[in-house]
């Protein structure tokens, strides 16, 4: 601590100098305001007015200097709550960002090296097909091969295009509507996108969140709906809270079947996980030949409230 208070005071920034202004205004300037008025009741208007007109036109200019004053001292205090709230954006942003790198990470330690493993289990399979001259059983377990591997390329792409700082530069709509355009370009699937009800004042980590939980709800329609259409809503319910869904008119699945392994395949654990970081509840419907519905609800007076403790942290 005492380290990083001397770089602070080797490098101040602007909202270093700023409470510098303020600490000497608010020491200096009441001293100088009861200095002023003893002079200027007992001396210069004590001499030309009577007693109570000089108490009186005294009493206004000192109330119209301290309106000036504290007009000054409120103007310095929001311009400091403006910079904290912006370096709050800032750090909530850089930890979504570092947590998100160390979920990846483990994704791609546990999900690459099985896929891996699984594709060299294959690769041998091939090569006892062509040394047995089984030429056509090569090529269809070749085409499988190819199937996993785009698979694997697409959820490498789309894990790796959440690090992107898109959302926390352009906010969570614009990051919404670049990367469904992108998702229809490349999967040929359209996604109709209804966010009339997203507000404009969520936290970054909440933004972040549900960015990924949306951009994982896809991937689940690309991989497993067998449709050609989904989409993604946002509404706000009266009692301030923000409901996304992610919807498909798909095969659908057992909810039962998702309580074992095949649930950690979905990444259902995952998008649960995220939404319980944000502070929200998570709901899944399906069942076979019906489709899938992933809900978010999230309050969002809570993310506000996590904003402003955190730039009131990063004041003090």
């Amino acid at each position: 601590m005492m380290r990083q208070r001397s770089v602070l005071a080797r490098h101040p920034g602007p909202a270093h100098r700023q409470i510098t202004q303020l600490k000497l205004l608010t020491t200096i300037l009441p001293a100088a305001a009861i200095t002023l008025y003893e002079l200027l009741r007992d001396g210069f208007f004590g001499d030309i007015l009577p007693g109570p007109y000089s108490y009186l036109l005294t009493a206004v200019i000192a109330v119209a200097l301290t309106w000036v004053f504290s007009e000054f001292i409120f103007g310095i205090v929001e311009r400091l709550e403006a910079h904290a709230l912006a370096r709050s954006r800032e750090v909530a942003a850089l930890s979504a960002m570092m947590e998100e790198r160390e979920r990846l990470s483990r994704e791609l330690h546990d999900g690459l090296a099985q896929l891996v493993a699984y594709l060299l289990v294959r690769i041998d399979t091939v090569t006892g097909l062509v040394n047995a001259g089984r030429r056509a059983d090569a090529v269809a377990e070749l085409e499988r091969l190819r199937d996993v591997t785009d698979d694997l390329y697409a959820d490498v792409r789309e894990s790796i295009s959440g690090l992107r700082t898109r959302v926390t530069e352009r906010g969570l709509l614009p990051a919404v509507r670049d990367y469904i355009d992108e998702f229809e370009e490349r999967h040929g699937i359209t996604v109709d996108l209804h966010a009339d009800g997203l507000p404009s004042h969520l936290s970054p980590l909440a933004e972040f969140q549900l960015f990924r939980i949306m951009q994982e709800a896809l991937s689940n329609v690309r991989k497993h709906a067998a449709t050609n259409s989904a989409w993604v809503s946002f509404t706000c319910r009266d009692q301030g809270v923000l409901v996304m869904v992610v919807g498909d008119y798909g095969q659908g699945f057992d909810l039962g079947d998702m309580m074992g392994p095949r649930g950690k395949r979905y990444g259902l654990s995952t998008m649960r996980e995220r939404t319980a970081t944000a502070g929200g509840a998570f709901r899944v419907e399906s069942r076979p030949g019906a489709g899938t519905r992933i809900t978010v609800e999230l309050s969002v007076q809570s993310t506000i409230e996590g904003r402003d403790n955190l730039a009131s942290t990063i004041a003090r």
